[in-house]
Parts: structure tokens; C-alpha cells; sequence
């Protein structure tokens, strides 16, 4: 296992859509391990393969609530939505230092597959709810700031930029060193996006 660089804003892969997992090997099994060590790495509580620069329709998700555990989807399907809506604060590990409330069916029901293949039906509410449909927005190129309105996506694109420009080094050769601010959770995170 080990943990990948998360994609940021501006990486084309995040504004794909993923490709169907054609077949479940151990190349998969171990890029979701990889995705779970850099989910929790990055204190998220879930992770689209986009966001580790695959294209692949693979997610995980753990919101470490308590009865619920973690868990990979591959080509995951939201197949049901519920008409009531809630709004929640999200965050993303690929646009790390903002957050913004989201409005979301409030239950869902989605179809994959497990890791090792098998069929598995997960109906949520709540945070896991969230959770998966940020995750699956992933995985069609969409992100937690395309829900937004213009103003407020606007307003949050400025903050995310500046606080960028504040982690950028500039080195005694003149060229730009970017570091990234840290991809820590927040709440709510991926669910409440960090994903």
C-alpha cells in the first residue's frame, strides 16, 4: 500500500469521466488499498480513483460512523434519490482550504460492485449519503463547486487561489515551487467533500 498524490484543481483527469472497470484484479484491489492509505492519509472520508490521476470508476468511502464501515464501490450507479433535499458543508481533497454548503438529495440508494466482484446495494442517509454522491460526481468529472451558484463559486475559487499563491515558495532560481496546502479533513469533508 501506499499513499498517491491527490490531483488538484486544474487536473484534466478531474474533469473526465471515468472509464468502466472492465475487470476486478489485483491491480485494482491494490489501487484501492492505495486509495483508502491516501484517503486516510489525507484525513478524508472518501476518495474517487480521478483524484489520484486514474480514470477509473472506483471509490472508497469510510465516515467512521459508528455501525457503518468502510468500504470500495467500482462502477458504482446512483439508482434512487430521495425528493427532499439537504444542504451540508463540503469540502474536496483536490481543492484543499474551502468548503462551501451543498444541497443534496437527502437519501440515496447505490449499485456496484465490491472489490472482489460481488454485486452490493448501499441505501444511505446523512453523511454517507453525501459522501457517495461527491464521490460519484467524481467519477463523472463534476465537482462539489459546479453545484454551486456563480457568485458563490466565484467567491470560493478567489479564496482557494489565494490561499495557493500563499503555499508557493519562491526558490533562489526564480522558478515557483507550488506546495500544496495541506488536504486536511474538514466538516463534513469528502462527504462533506474531502473527496
Amino acid at each position: 500500500m501506499a499513499v498517491r498524490k491527490i490531483e488538484l484543481l486544474g487536473a484534466p483527469v478531474l474533469r473526465e469521466r471515468a472509464r468502466e472497470v472492465q475487470e476486478i484484479d489485483e491491480e485494482l484491489r491494490l489501487l484501492i488499498a492505495d486509495m483508502f492509505e491516501t484517503m486516510y492519509d489525507a484525513e478524508g472520508v472518501g476518495l474517487a480513483a480521478p483524484q489520484v490521476g486514474v480514470g477509473k470508476r472506483v471509490l472508497v468511502i469510510d465516515v467512521r460512523e459508528e455501525g457503518q464501515e468502510r468500504f470500495a464501490l467500482v462502477n458504482p450507479q446512483l439508482t434512487e434519490a430521495s425528493k427532499q433535499r439537504e444542504k451540508g458543508e463540503e469540502g474536496c481533497l483536490s481543492i484543499p482550504g474551502v468548503s462551501a454548503g451543498v444541497e443534496r438529495p437527502a437519501r440515496v440508494v447505490v449499485e456496484g460492485l465490491n472489490e472482489d466482484g460481488r454485486p452490493v446495494r448501499v441505501e444511505a442517509d446523512g453523511l454517507l449519503a453525501r459522501a457517495l454522491q461527491h464521490e460519484i460526481d467524481h467519477l463523472d468529472g463534476v465537482l462539489f463547486i459546479d453545484r454551486l451558484a456563480p457568485l458563490q463559486r466565484s467567491m470560493l475559487l478567489k479564496k482557494y487561489r489565494k490561499e495557493q499563491a500563499e503555499h508557493t515558495e519562491q526558490p533562489p532560481s526564480g522558478q515557483p515551487v507550488r506546495r500544496p496546502l495541506a488536504a486536511k479533513r474538514s466538516p463534513g469533508a469528502d462527504a462533506a467533500g474531502q473527496g
